[in-house]
């Protein structure tokens, strides 16, 4: 059931996009895709490129202003994943598409919901917090290979690493360290990789991702075509358990209107916790739009019930 029925309901919106992170280019690509999907709906939506423009937007003299945002900026640091943007218009009384200051913050930092999930008994790889200075080859050996080296406040696959031998792990840290914030290492999981979205409190049918080559990186999420996404991922039990444990995932680290959680199954059937995105994709190559579509939800439809976790 629709919350809203009139476009005009939703009053002027804007669609943030873009952005300074990593994930630039993405955002874009996923901003323009929901630009056009609301318009077709009668929406009165904006394109704005960022935070600061968005900030002139809202209070500048003569600046346009907008009734909500639809957040489809990707990433932390200029990106609208790390609860900067939610703080902002909370304290400006905007309303905004998905997750508020603690969902976005947590969720963007896989450190801290790691921690989180692991205090309420939630399956996640083990993993070693590296400081400056840290011994990762120390770290290693405690872990044992083989390992994912990554930032610990980055999405869309930058700045990962797979390491499966102890000479491989300096070039690792070193690429990963490129990037803001702290270091993760992480148990790296062999088996299938799947990804459940969140669309208000309903688990969206999961997603088996199958890349052409050995692993889901950069290239295969936004520009192969070789990729199989196989929806649903999983059948009977398997499937149900994958959904429930996404949904608590999701409410654990304070998350609400929609979300992607991304799970790792290992050859024994076991379920491992990766991370939540409070902002994911919304390219021609994006998940959640085809969990949307394997249950009749269209791209526009699913945008303007996107659109409506921003009114209470």
């Amino acid at each position: 059931m629709s919350i809203v029925t009139d476009p005009r309901g939703f009053g002027r919106v804007a669609v943030l996009m873009g952005g300074t992170s990593s994930e630039r280019e993405v955002s874009l690509n996923s901003g323009s895709n929901v630009l056009e999907a609301l318009r077709a709906r009668g929406v009165d939506a904006h394109a704005v490129d960022g935070i600061p423009a968005l900030v002139g937007s809202l209070v500048g003299s003569g600046g346009r202003k907008f009734d909500r945002v639809f957040n489809i900026l990707h990433g932390n640091k200029g990106g609208g994943e790390d609860g900067v943007l939610q703080g902002l218009l909370e304290a400006l009384n905007i309303p905004c598409t998905g997750s508020g200051v603690l969902g976005t913050a947590l969720a963007m930092d896989k450190i801290r919901s790691k921690q989180v999930w692991l205090a309420l008994g939630l399956p996640t790889p083990r993993y070693i917090r590296l400081a400056k200075g840290s011994d990762v080859h120390a770290a290693a050996k405690s872990l044992g290979l083989p390992v994912i080296v990554k930032p610990s406040c980055e999405g869309s696959s930058v700045g990962v690493s797979r390491v499966f031998n102890d000479a491989d792990l300096d070039a690792a840290v070193e690429l990963a360290a490129r990037y803001p914030g702290e270091l993760l290492m992480e148990q790296l999981i062999e088996g299938q990789e799947l990804t459940v979205g969140i669309l208000g409190d309903i688990a969206l049918p999961s997603i088996r991702i199958v890349p052409a080559g050995e692993y889901y990186d950069y290239h295969a999420k936004y520009v192969s075509d070789d990729t199989q996404y196989l929806c649903p991922g999983l059948e009977g039990e398997a499937e149900e358990e994958i959904k429930k444990l996404a949904l608590e995932a999701f409410h654990a680290i304070g998350c609400e209107g929609w979300s992607r959680v991304d799970v790792m199954r290992d050859k024994a059937g076991k379920f491992y916790l990766l991370e939540v995105n409070t902002a994911p994709g919304m390219t021609s190559h994006s998940l959640v739009p085809k969990a949307a579509a394997q249950v009749g939800i269209d791209f526009q439809t699913l945008c303007w019930k996107i659109l409506e976790t921003s009114v209470e």
